[in-house]
């Protein structure tokens, strides 16, 4: 009794993932390979670091049959991209251009392990001078209570 219900429970969820990916048909195989292509290239914008391939979102759905309906005009890869972040900016990219506005993105973290490194190394270097300053002030101590002995 249990396992049919483990059945039909596994049956319903199938269905429900099955329905989430859209299928389109192709009139050319190279439009069929440039919309894998994008759609692996584009990122989603409302998930965490996913691509539109991989993503389930309203969103991502909508921007799959955008460039399901561009890939079937005829349109360039270029055009694709070129509509994409001049709509939804470089953000959309999983590989966004070099340039003034993309820096950060591409060298923040970067910057930020160097940053890091440095306020280690500072805060490393401090705690070896406090160190040496106090053993200096201990044998300072001591010096002092050895002439101490010797004047008695």
């Amino acid at each position: 009794m249990m396992t049919k219900w483990i059945g039909i429970a596994l049956l319903m969820l199938s269905v429900q993932l099955h329905a989430a990916i859209e299928m389109y048909q192709f009139e050319q195989p190279e439009h069929e390979q440039l919309y894998k292509k994008m759609i692996d290239e584009l990122r989603c914008l409302v998930c965490q670091n996913q691509n539109l391939s991989a993503s389930n979102a309203g969103l991502a759905q909508d921007l799959r049959q955008q460039t399901y309906e561009m890939v079937s005009k005829g349109q360039s890869q270029q055009q694709i991209v070129d509509y994409m972040t001049q709509r939804y900016g470089d953000f959309v990219l999983y590989r966004p251009p070099v340039k003034l506005s993309t820096v950060l993105l591409w060298f923040g973290p970067i910057i930020m392990l160097l940053m890091g490194l440095i306020v280690l190394m500072m805060s490393l270097k401090k705690r070896k001078q406090a160190m040496d300053e106090a053993l200096s002030e201990e044998q300072q101590l001591r010096m002092k209570q050895l002439l101490d002995k010797g004047e008695k």
